[in-house]
């Protein structure tokens, strides 16, 4: 961070209603004070000071003003920065500050839908909802010319550049465990809330939260991705089958040896364990035949 860059200076204020009781009490003294002036013909330095103590009192009212938690007001006198006074309720400070109220309460940015590249380069859509809130007043209010503007365009900008970081979904191509936006939602949120975080040092902003609220191939190629994805599924579960019943031949060759129920030798025991695999892997229903033949010639 630069050492020009301005930082939040705390100022305390006065107790509004304190404020209120002295500024009541100047101008009721004061009116007492013409008025016995102009009843009793008093010297006209009871007036001039009747008339001082009204205007005190004015004076006083203008400088009051009232604070919502989280909320501050950042005070500057012609110019020139006071401090940020964080207190709440009814507040008083110099008349001639001006007192610009700024919330420091948590704020949602919902991102539109921004079409990128992932790290293969394919075209999907990202959207992300963003939680932050501003940290420091003076950086926020000074060194950025609109943070509210600032902030929506650094989070369009990470958004952009974390999808680069990462694939949409797992492949040949990637790492053993790498993670990619569709598997590692938690990992890719941690990610962005970072780089968030780092984007928005210059306006005086914190992160408080970054999730990806939207993932989707964009429309160009996304029958494509589905055609790929349904057939990487159909051969997972083809494997799987596959296993299963290769298991089930073992255990049923296994069964047979063991109970002494029938003796294979290996070319009939070849023709069972190829009948049972078509029976099992195959995706229609298998059409039993019955064989009253005898197993010897």
């Amino acid at each position: 961070m630069s050492a020009h860059t301005r930082q939040e200076i705390s100022i305390s204020s006065m107790n509004g209603y304190l404020a209120v009781a002295a500024g009541i009490l100047a101008v009721l003294a004061g009116a007492w004070l013409i008025h016995s002036a102009v009843m009793d013909r008093m010297a006209g330095g009871a007036e001039l000071a009747g008339a001082a103590l009204v205007l005190v009192g004015v004076f006083m009212g203008a400088g009051l003003y009232m604070l919502q938690p989280n909320e501050t007001a950042v005070l500057t006198l012609f110019g020139r920065y006071v401090g940020t006074d964080r207190g709440e309720g009814l507040r008083w400070a110099f008349p001639l500050y001006r007192k610009r109220k700024l919330t420091v309460r948590a704020r949602n940015l919902n991102m539109s839908t921004l079409k990128v590249n992932d790290k293969r380069g394919n075209p999907v859509e990202l959207a992300a909802a963003v939680v932050w809130r501003v940290r420091d007043t003076a950086q926020a209010l000074f060194e950025v010319d609109d943070f509210e503007r600032y902030v929506s365009v650094q989070a369009e900008a990470a958004l952009r550049h974390l999808a680069a970081q990462y694939a949409y979904d797992e492949g040949e191509d990637l790492a053993p465990g790498e993670t990619t936006l569709r598997g590692g939602a938690a990992e890719v949120g941690h990610a962005l809330s970072a780089e968030l975080t780092a984007r928005f040092e210059a306006a005086g902003v914190e992160t408080l939260d970054a999730k990806l609220t939207h993932l989707a191939y964009a429309p160009e190629i996304a029958q494509v991705m589905l055609r790929r994805q349904q057939a990487q599924a159909i051969i997972s579960a083809r494997a799987r089958i596959v296993h299963g019943a290769v298991t089930m031949v073992e255990d049923a060759l296994k069964g047979l040896a063991e109970r002494e129920i029938v003796e294979l030798d290996a070319e009939r025991k070849a023709s069972m364990v190829s009948n049972l695999l078509v029976v099992l892997c195959s995706d229609r229903d298998a059409q039993p035949i019955i064989n009253a033949g005898t197993l010897y010639n």
